[in-house]
């Protein structure tokens, strides 16, 4: 069992900056692949950034390639997203998603392989 719970969000100007940070509960988190999601009010929840339970490799969203970084700490069981040159159609709803073992980009980007999410943490960016 795992539990997540997200901090950070926030409201910012664009092209502003936010860390956001997800801390997990639980001996196995290096197990675990680590991904962020986003939901915007009428729309699905999208991948972000996912990263490897092992070997670091990381994958993102094109929309936010060059601008946000997700980097794991499992000292510390926490992984974050850095979140850079926002724009307003950044605001969402943001998800941290742990799954099992999930290394392959592909796996790392489908959100039916995910096995326990956080609450989520609201991120507005204002022009």
């Amino acid at each position: 069992q795992v539990q997540l719970v997200e901090s950070g969000g926030g409201l910012v100007q664009a092209g502003g900056s936010l860390r956001l940070s997800c801390a997990a509960s639980g001996r196995t988190f290096s197990s675990y692949a680590m991904g962020w999601f986003r939901q915007a009010p009428g729309k699905e929840r999208e991948f972000v950034a996912g990263i490897a339970w092992i070997g670091g490799s990381t994958y993102y969203a094109d929309s936010v390639k060059g601008r946000f970084t997700i980097s794991r700490d499992n000292a510390k069981n926490t992984v974050y997203l850095q979140m850079n040159s926002l724009k307003p159609k950044d605001t969402a709803v943001y998800y941290c998603a742990a799954g099992l073992g999930l290394s392959s980009a592909g796996a790392q980007r489908d959100i039916k392989l995910y096995n326990y999410w956080g609450q989520g943490t609201q991120v507005t960016v204002s022009s």
